[in-house]
This record gives C-alpha cells, sequence and structure tokens, in this order.
C-alpha cells in the first residue's frame, strides 16, 4: 500500500487475519486510493464482521471512534420468536377478557360507540395490555432524595401483575444511580447552586405567574440569557421553561410550508413533533450518514418543491449532539460542510451533549473545535448538566428577535421559575470558572475519565455497546424483551437503579440497557455496577 495516498489501519480482534480474502485488501486498497471520504480505522471481529468508521480526515481534530454491531441472526430469531410468543398470549387474554373471564384494567371503546371515531388506537392499547404492562414495574419508581450519584427510594409492591402499585412505607436507601442525566453532578441540595437558588426563592418567590412579554420578564431571566449567549459564543440566545416545547414550539416558528426538513431518523420526538407542526415538507436520512444526507440536499436543489419544482423557501437540517437511545455524536464537521455547500440551515439539538461533551464544556461544537457561528440554530436543554430545568435556543441576534414575536413558548408560556433561572446561572459560571473555582474543569474532567473508565470496563468484558467512546450515555444490548424486565429488577435487587428500553422507543430487535455517567459517580460506584453487570447477564442466560 505504499502508493496510497491516503493512510489507514487495519485491526483484528480475534485470530481472524487469516480469515480474510484477498479481495478484501484489494477493495481497501481502492476505496484508499479514491478521493475522500476515507477508510481511517476497520475493526474485524472475531464473527468476522467488519466495522469502518468513515470520515474525511482534514475535517476532524482526533479521531472519531464509535461501534454499533448488527444484532447477530439467532438473537434476532429468538426476539422475533420472543415478541410473537408474546403476542399469541397476548390475543388468548384478549379473548378471555371479551367473556370477562378475565378482568381488563385498560381504558378501551363501550360497545354502544363501535360506530364513532375511535379514541383509542388498538395496536397501541394492545401493546400496552400485553406487552409493557408485564415489565412496567420497571419505569416510573418513586424516589425521595436528591437525584445525584446515590437516591432513595420509595418501595412498592403489586398485587395485580403490574396494573396497580401499593406503597409499603419503607425507604430502599443509596441505591447507585445510573439512569439520570445528572451529567456534571450539578443535581444536589448542598453546595453553591443550591444555596444560590435558595437566596433566589426568598427574594423573588418560586414562581412568577405570567409570560415573558407581560409581567414575567424578570432581571434574573435577562441576565440568564446573556450569559448562555456568552457560554455559547453566539450573539443571542433566549430562554424556554420546558425543554420538549423549546423544540416542539420553536419549529413551528421558523418553517412553514413550501419548506423542507431534513431530520436524522433518531432524533428526539420533541423534533419530530415540530417538524410535523411546522407543516413543512420531512424527509429522512440514516442515522449519521453523510452519503444520505447529501443525496437529499442534492436531489431538494435539482428537483425542488413536488409538483411546481420551485425552489424550497428553506432547507433546513435538524441533528442532535448526543443521540441519548444510541450514545451516538453526531459527525458535526461533515454535516457544517455539507449545509454550506447546499447552502441550507442547520438545527443542533444540544440537550444532551451541552456541559458532557468538550474540553469547555460547551457541547459537540467545542468537542470537535469548532465555530459556533457556523451552526444556524443552537438549542438546548438545562435538564442535564445543569441540573434545572428549561431550554434555550441561540443564534444571531435577529433570530432571537424574530422567536421572541412568534414563538409560541415565548408569547404564551409562563416565565421560568426564579430558583430554577438562578441554578443555570450558577452551575454555567462554575463550568465556565467564573466562579474563582476549578471546580468546573475538575468535574468536566471527572466526567470525561469516568466516561472512558466505565466504557472501556464493559467493552473489556466481552458486551455489546453502542456508541462514541466518549459519550457519557452507554447501552448495553439486551435484544430479547425478557430480558428487559429482568434486568431492570435483578439490577434494583442489589441497589442498582438504571433505565430499561425496548420497543417501541429502539427498534424492536435493539433492546437496551442504557447507563448514564456522571462526574458525581466514584470508581468505587462504576466497579461495583461494572462486577454485578457480567452475573446478571449469565443469570438472565
Amino acid at each position: 500500500m505504499s502508493n496510497c495516498p491516503h493512510r489507514f489501519t487495519v485491526g483484528f480482534v480475534g485470530n481472524q487475519k487469516n480469515h480474510i480474502p484477498k479481495l478484501f485488501y484489494l477493495f481497501i486498497f481502492f476505496q484508499c486510493c479514491a478521493a475522500p471520504p476515507i477508510y481511517d480505522h476497520i475493526y474485524i471481529t472475531s464473527q468476522s464482521k467488519i466495522n469502518i468508521t468513515i470520515h474525511k480526515t482534514h475535517l476532524y481534530k482526533k479521531p472519531f471512534v464509535e461501534s454499533f454491531e448488527e444484532t447477530p441472526l439467532w438473537v434476532a430469531v429468538l426476539t422475533y420468536m420472543g415478541y410473537g410468543i408474546l403476542t399469541i398470549f397476548g390475543y388468548l387474554r384478549d379473548f378471555l377478557r371479551h367473556w370477562n373471564i378475565e378482568k381488563c384494567h385498560v381504558a378501551r371503546e363501550r360497545d354502544e360507540q363501535k360506530d364513532f371515531v375511535p379514541l383509542y388506537q388498538d395496536f397501541e392499547n394492545f401493546y400496552t395490555r400485553n406487552l409493557y404492562m408485564r415489565i412496567r414495574d420497571n419505569w416510573n419508581r418513586p424516589i425521595c432524595s436528591v437525584p445525584g450519584a446515590k437516591v432513595d427510594l420509595v418501595e412498592r409492591v403489586t398485587r395485580d401483575y403490574n396494573w396497580t402499585f401499593e406503597h409499603t412505607g419503607k425507604v430502599v436507601k443509596d441505591i447507585i444511580n445510573m439512569g439520570s442525566y445528572n451529567y456534571l453532578g450539578f443535581a444536589e441540595n448542598t453546595g453553591a447552586c443550591a444555596d444560590a437558588a435558595l437566596e433566589v426563592t426568598k427574594m423573588y418567590g418560586a414562581g412568577v405567574g405570567s409570560t415573558r412579554c407581560e409581567m414575567g420578564n424578570l432581571d434574573i431571566h435577562e441576565e440568564m440569557e446573556q450569559l448562555v449567549a456568552r457560554f455559547l459564543g453566539v450573539e443571542s440566545a433566549m430562554a424556554f421553561g420546558m425543554g420538549f416545547a423549546t423544540n416542539s414550539m420553536n419549529i413551528p416558528a421558523l418553517m412553514g410550508k413550501g419548506c423542507l426538513i431534513l431530520s436524522d431518523e433518531l432524533n428526539h420526538t420533541s423534533l419530530v413533533l415540530g417538524a410535523r407542526l411546522s407543516g413543512s415538507t420531512i424527509r429522512v436520512f440514516k442515522h449519521n450518514n453523510m452519503q444520505s444526507l447529501e443525496k437529499l440536499l442534492r436531489d431538494a436543489i435539482v428537483h425542488g418543491q413536488p409538483r411546481t419544482h420551485r425552489p424550497w423557501k428553506k432547507i433546513l437540517i435538524v441533528v442532535e449532539g448526543i443521540y441519548s437511545m444510541e450514545g451516538s455524536i453526531v459527525r458535526l464537521p461533515e454535516v457544517i460542510a455539507l449545509k454550506k455547500r447546499y447552502k441550507a440551515y442547520l438545527y443542533l439539538d444540544e440537550a444532551h451533549s451541552i456541559g458532557a461533551l468538550g474540553p469547555n464544556g460547551r457541547g459537540v461544537v467545542d468537542y470537535f473545535g469548532l465555530d459556533s457561528k457556523d451552526v444556524d440554530i443552537m438549542m438546548g436543554t438545562f435538564t442535564k448538566s445543569f441540573g434545572a430545568a428549561g431550554g434555550y435556543i441561540g443564534g444571531k441576534k435577529e433570530l432571537i428577535d424574530y422567536l421572541r414575536r412568534h414563538s409560541h413558548s415565548a408569547m404564551y408560556a409562563t416565565s421560568m421559575s426564579p430558583p430554577v433561572a438562578q441554578q443555570i446561572i450558577t452551575s454555567m459560571k462554575i463550568i465556565m470558572g467564573e466562579d474563582g473555582t476549578t471546580l468546573g474543569a475538575d468535574r468536566l474532567r471527572q466526567l470525561s475519565q469516568n466516561t472512558t473508565y466505565f466504557r472501556r470496563s464493559l467493552h473489556e468484558m466481552g458486551f455489546i455497546i453502542y456508541g462514541n467512546e466518549d459519550s457519557p450515555v452507554v447501552p448495553l444490548m439486551l435484544y430479547m424483551p425478557a430480558k428487559i424486565g429482568a434486568f431492570g429488577r435483578e439490577m434494583l435487587k442489589r441497589n442498582i437503579g438504571t433505565v430499561v428500553v425496548g420497543f417501541p422507543a429502539t427498534p424492536i430487535i435493539e433492546s437496551r440497557a442504557r447507563f448514564c455517567v456522571s462526574a458525581a459517580h466514584t470508581r468505587e460506584m462504576l466497579d461495583t455496577v461494572s462486577r454485578l453487570i457480567p452475573f446478571l447477564t449469565f443469570s438472565l442466560h
């Protein structure tokens, strides 16, 4: 390969080197000699599976490594069989409920309403009754403490197979919290943030009772927005009381009929809802796939709007910083390059990445060392790294001024609670180092170290984990539906709280447990979790 103009490496996992066809090397040679994008790292697993990380090296300042493994065929077959068996038993139980042999607790249509437009979607109701209800005890668990590195849980029991729950009056203490988005550990009831929020509550009270455009615009709101703009490196910023509504109510204010939205297939529901409410045409590209995105952009420029073929009024690319179910990080340098080439706009949702990525904690833009001015609309939430509530949008002053006048979240929603605003201000100043301490830098460094350590521990044990090596969201694949409930219950028995996720939040054959690493976690906590996982997975088999 000495004549190849681009460098690349091939890594083998296991004793696979002698089993790779020579045509494979020839294929890599021609791909390498072609124009970028090129193959930088190629890993071949013990099943001869090739994981290729593709990116244009001149756009990246450091290696960008993500791992996704296709579901093994036999696991997929067994998973489909599991869902099939559950579905068969579900129809059997519905038959028994129809004849009042078994009691049905879920709301359904009355017989006299059968000719009306149905209030309940039949399949969703079927799924809730017969599949979700079996493992419902893994969600909505009530906690009675600060959701920090450890939490206290109100004990509850069910006597009717998860249809209803009763509190026993007992509290389960010191459960290691691997489920909250408390990335920097600011969800706490002591320290600078809690003290400042308490003082502001005494001064302003807990609520505002009005919208920003009426009597709810406080000086603390203005201070917070100026700080957010400075933190992001943009001209102006605006805050909202709810993170979900920041997406769902502001995208319709920016886009409309005759506009095109290009959305990643794994975007959050709030982005999907906002796109649908806007009335724009929506086209979906494959997750983090720049070839798919570029094809849609090229087709949009060439063909224009359907039927009329007029140019689109606006083309908006919508992506997330960290994808919360996959643990993957957006290929932002390539997205920005495509956005500039095709004159599109870019909407970046940094709900999970702001505060959790980058040397300064300023999100995925900081992580890649890019200019925030290259992102037209920077969105994020305060609910995760800042231990508060609400969301923000940052960008040019003209953009923010427009949203103040046209956003439903700005015009009709009640202003953010003053102590919440103060929590944001104090935590953000700590991250920026403006509190006169190194606490913010220490937490950023601790989160990075904890993420690397925990991911490496699971990887070395042979588990299939998804996402980027720098992502604090760590999905561990479970696949089969029966394992979802069993894994969550067994972890809780051992005082570990985690989130298990299945269909429809994930593809039907990709159920998983999702761990969220925090700077508040100690090495001992992470060791406790990583030691228990192999024991549990072995027993579940």
